[in-house]
């Protein structure tokens, strides 16, 4: 199989047998017409369940690898460093794309505007009101970074090799939020937020508290260019909160 050389993408994952197949699945509607040929490195954590099979299923259909991962920024940067790419993207293991065009769309426009990041609004499904309030607000703040220092996370974003490669890639030392630090620095008019969206689910929320997810939102903006603050193991709640 002849690989394409324009995308590679990364999946960091721990324990998401359940969810992971919903997200290939939707990789597979994309109407992306390299889709098949683009390599997906599902980056695992050592996980309990039966995360590694449920990848591993997908071979028939998708150019999908299992590799070592760990922390989000590890394995994300673990994927990165195989990818001899233009461009790397970068998805939670936990969302949907919403919409089969999405994939398509965000290379046309990094490719249009010779950008260096996108990324795309995120929905909740099956959430509660509150659950879309706070999503309403982070796809506000995304979109009106791009006008003062962009901001994205990595459910969903899509980053020019070279320019990922350029800023260092992600602070490994970071127990969360190294998707934010990293996008920080990319320069803002090198930054847009393609239509399309992905979906998200409500278990941050559920297990942590709304409350306690806001207050830490907030804290991470008050913290921008702060880099211990976000390795202090006192946000490891938000890692193991899978």
């Amino acid at each position: 199989m002849n690989m394409s050389n324009e995308l590679t993408i990364v999946i960091p994952a721990k324990n998401e047998e359940k969810l992971l197949p919903r997200l290939l699945n939707s990789l597979l509607r994309q109407d992306y017409p390299l889709m098949s040929n683009t390599r997906v490195f599902v980056a695992d954590a050592l996980s309990g369940d039966a995360t590694v099979e449920s990848a591993e299923s997908f071979g028939d259909r998708l150019a999908i690898k299992v590799i070592p991962g760990g922390l989000p920024s590890v394995g994300r940067n673990a994927g990165a460093k195989l990818a001899d790419t233009h461009y790397v993207l970068f998805l939670d293991a936990d969302i949907e794309l919403a919409d089969p065009v999405l994939l398509r769309r965000a290379l046309a426009l990094m490719n249009r505007k010779r950008l260096h990041c996108v990324t795309t609004d995120i929905m909740c499904r099956d959430g509660r009101p509150s659950d879309d309030l706070l999503y309403v607000l982070n796809n506000i703040a995304q979109r009106g970074s791009r006008f003062f220092r962009p901001f994205a996370t990595g459910m969903f974003m899509l980053v020019e090799k070279a320019v990922f490669d350029a800023l260092g890639g992600f602070d490994e030392r970071a127990l969360y939020a190294e998707d934010y630090q990293l996008t920080r620095q990319i320069e803002r008019t090198r930054f847009r937020v393609v239509r399309g969206g992905i979906y998200s689910t409500n278990r941050r929320f559920r297990k942590m508290g709304r409350k306690a997810i806001f207050r830490l939102f907030l804290r991470t903006a008050f913290h921008s260019g702060k880099p211990d603050f976000f390795r202090s193991e006192l946000h490891r709640a938000y890692w193991e909160a899978y």
